[in-house]
């Protein structure tokens, strides 16, 4: 679980640096501070191109934060199948997923009223 001394800020900086590093696709931050009676403050949304890339990346963001901030996710989901991993970290909540899943769920567009920031890969 995120302990109070880290900062959202550097959790979201993490993530998004580690998903950067073994190329995630279509990354996207959506705010949720702003809409009443949400789970978190933040989702993070990225798309790998198979199983195995998603569960990539659901293993770098859990070492990287692991080892930079010293916190593990409160819940993980969906690393079996690999098709929707779900990370919790209380405030910020990461999704990673197949392309066709993605598709298919439609979070952003479930969450339309959050403030949605595509993020560039910097790769």
């Amino acid at each position: 679980m995120a302990k109070k001394n880290v900062s959202t800020d550097d959790l979201i900086a993490t993530i998004l640096k580690a998903i950067d590093e073994i190329k995630g696709v279509d990354v996207q931050l959506l705010d949720l501070r702003e809409i009443e009676n949400t789970v978190c403050d933040y989702f993070i949304i990225c798309s790998g191109t198979s199983s195995t890339h998603v569960n990539a990346i659901s293993g770098i963001i859990q070492k990287q934060v692991g080892k930079i901030l010293k916190e593990k996710p409160w819940h993980v989901e969906g690393e079996g199948i690999a098709d929707w991993i779900l990370l919790d970290y209380v405030n910020v909540v990461v999704h990673v997923f197949q392309k066709q899943i993605r598709t298919y769920y439609d979070i952003e567009s479930l969450w339309g009223d959050a403030k949605i920031t595509l993020i560039a890969s910097t790769n």
